[in-house]
This record gives structure tokens, C-alpha cells and sequence, in this order.
């Protein structure tokens, strides 16, 4: 059974299960992310977006929503929101994050920006893509970023290397 307790505005999970998240888990994940969509600023798109996110290996919850800015580049996706909060308390390693928004249709997806920006953490966190009911599909990074570029790449010898002297 999973246990769930606040701490420093955070929420904590205790998941007994493997890498694989039990379904009270991922149903907590997916109501936090649509929690978080509450709180969206979109004025311009009325677009809300949600996201929360589970991190490796302690299980802290940080969640994000968009914000929307006049000048439209300088927008934060609601994944990318969860991630920094997450990397700006020191956390780099995610079991999986949620995605919610208001759309009844289909499962929201991550734009193709947040993809590669969850890649950069690793391409073995879930992805939840979810629906204002709660269902959901369960994707993998590597799902929805095939044949990625991620840290590694820039440590592969290359056919020309540029030295240091800079």
C-alpha cells in the first residue's frame, strides 16, 4: 500500500513496489498533475497543462503547471516546470511523470521541447498521458523520443575534436 505524507510543500510517496508503480500510484501521480493544471497561467492560449513528476529514488512529488508569457518564446511548460523545481532541489533521477490538461478527446502529449527535455534526465522514466477522467497511457521516453540525442552523445569521440585553448 502506498503511503503519502507532506513535507516542505513537497509531497512524499512511499511506493512498495519495483520500477513499476502500482496503479494507486500512478492514479495519485495523475491527480496531482491535474491539481497542478489548476493553477495554470494561459491567458493567451486558455491552453491549461499540468505535470507531476516522481523522482528517483526517494519519491518526491514536484509538480508544475505552463505559464504563458505576451512575449509567446518566453512560455514554460508545465513538464519543464516540474523538472527544474525538481533539479533546483538537487533531485536528477525521475521514475515518471504525468501530463494533464483539459482535453476529453485525447491524451495530451509533451511538446517535442519537453521530450528532449526529459530525455536529458534519462530516457527510463514513464510517461503518463492522461485525460480530464483520469484514463491514461503509459509511454516510454524512448517512445516518444525514438532515436534520441541525449548527455552521452557529447562525450562520443568525434572525427574532429576542438581543443580546450579558448
Amino acid at each position: 500500500m502506498d503511503q503519502a505524507k507532506f513535507s516542505e510543500g513537497v509531497m512524499h510517496i512511499k511506493d512498495h513496489g519495483s520500477t513499476h508503480l502500482s496503479q494507486e500510484t500512478v492514479k495519485k501521480l495523475i491527480h496531482q498533475a491535474q491539481e497542478a493544471k489548476q493553477q495554470a497561467y494561459c491567458p493567451y492560449s486558455k491552453f491549461r497543462v499540468g505535470a507531476a513528476l516522481l523522482t528517483r529514488p526517494d519519491n518526491y512529488w514536484f509538480t508544475g503547471c505552463n505559464v504563458e508569457n505576451a512575449c509567446y518564446n518566453l512560455g514554460v511548460c508545465a513538464e519543464r516546470n516540474a523538472i527544474s523545481k525538481a533539479v533546483s532541489e538537487g533531485y536528477r533521477s525521475f521514475k515518471a511523470i504525468a501530463i494533464a490538461s483539459d482535453m476529453n478527446d485525447q491524451f495530451i502529449s509533451p511538446c517535442g521541447g519537453c521530450r528532449q527535455f526529459i530525455r536529458e534526465f534519462g530516457s527510463n522514466c514513464d510517461v503518463y498521458l492522461s485525460k480530464p477522467d483520469g484514463s491514461y497511457l503509459k509511454k516510454t521516453v524512448d517512445e516518444l523520443l525514438p532515436v534520441s540525442f541525449g548527455p552521452e552523445e557529447l562525450s562520443v569521440k568525434k572525427v574532429f575534436d576542438i581543443p580546450n585553448e579558448y
